[in-house]
């Protein structure tokens, strides 16, 4: 089950990597919160989609084959965390930050739930 879901997430980690890369100013504009952040710069946002597709990668990996993907798997939920522990900072700074981590919940904090749980459901014997 693990796998399919991973591979589920993988999706979502390219398609949105794939439209940063494409449409980055159709991306900034609608992803509710972007804007807010600073000016468009569509050489970050690119940037940033290129992170994706390597989360997705990695997602992909484990899900095809667990026991060796299982390291790109971690490192994915690494960089999902880390993200999310910048928006952490960054909502706590702003006005309404309750508000701000409910907005950002669906694509900021729960993929590295997902992504982390997984890799914890799915260590190896001894890690």
């Amino acid at each position: 089950m693990t796998r399919w879901i991973a591979a589920s997430l993988a999706l979502l980690m390219a398609a949105n990597g794939l439209v940063m890369l494409g449409l980055p100013q159709a991306w900034y504009d609608a992803v509710p919160g972007v804007p807010l952040t600073g000016l468009f710069n569509p050489h970050f946002v690119r940037d940033i989609g290129m992170a994706y597709l390597t989360v997705a990668g990695g997602l992909a990996w484990f899900a095809w084959r667990p026991v060796q993907g299982w390291p790109a798997l971690t490192l994915s939920a690494a960089f999902l965390a880390l993200h999310a522990a910048i928006h952490v900072v960054d909502s706590a700074r702003g006005p309404g930050p309750l508000q701000t981590v409910l907005r950002d919940f669906p694509g900021v904090y729960l993929p590295p739930l997902i992504a982390g749980t997984i890799a914890f459901l799915n260590r190896p014997k001894g890690a």
